[in-house]
């Protein structure tokens, strides 16, 4: 699964950050996800919970949801990501390449399709606590 996938990008971020800063535990990591990338937070929480406890790892893990932002670059309407309107085959496109939301989505104010993503791409580390 996608989720999985990300889960170990974390994780490993989260340990390659450690290093590089010499922490010797981490005791605690938050994760920021956009709203774009409509991960199933449930799956992607229990791959991460998997893969730190298979290294031996003890941390806590915290998610934070990042709201998308997009701007119609016709009319400088501003909106936030509408997955209901979308059929699943359509959000699913979108979890895996949220560059597509241009096929699915227009400015609710003039229809246009030409817009920017400003903000809810992507799954990172927002911070990390240790010692």
């Amino acid at each position: 699964m996608h989720e999985w996938a990300l889960a170990e990008a974390v994780i490993f971020s989260a340990l390659e950050f450690s290093k590089e800063n010499k922490l010797k535990k981490i005791s605690e990591i938050t994760v920021a996800l956009g709203e774009l990338q409509q991960i199933d937070t449930e799956v992607f929480d229990f791959a991460l919970k998997e893969i730190i406890k298979s290294k031996g790892l003890e941390f806590k893990v915290n998610m934070r949801k990042k709201k998308s932002l997009l701007k119609c670059k016709r009319c400088n309407h501003e909106w936030n990501f509408q997955p209901g309107k979308l059929e699943e085959q359509e959000k699913e496109s979108i979890h895996f390449i949220p560059e597509l939301v241009h096929d699915y989505q227009r400015c609710p104010e003039c229809g246009s399709p030409d817009f920017k993503i400003l903000k809810g791409r992507g799954v990172w580390l927002d911070s990390i606590k240790g010692e």
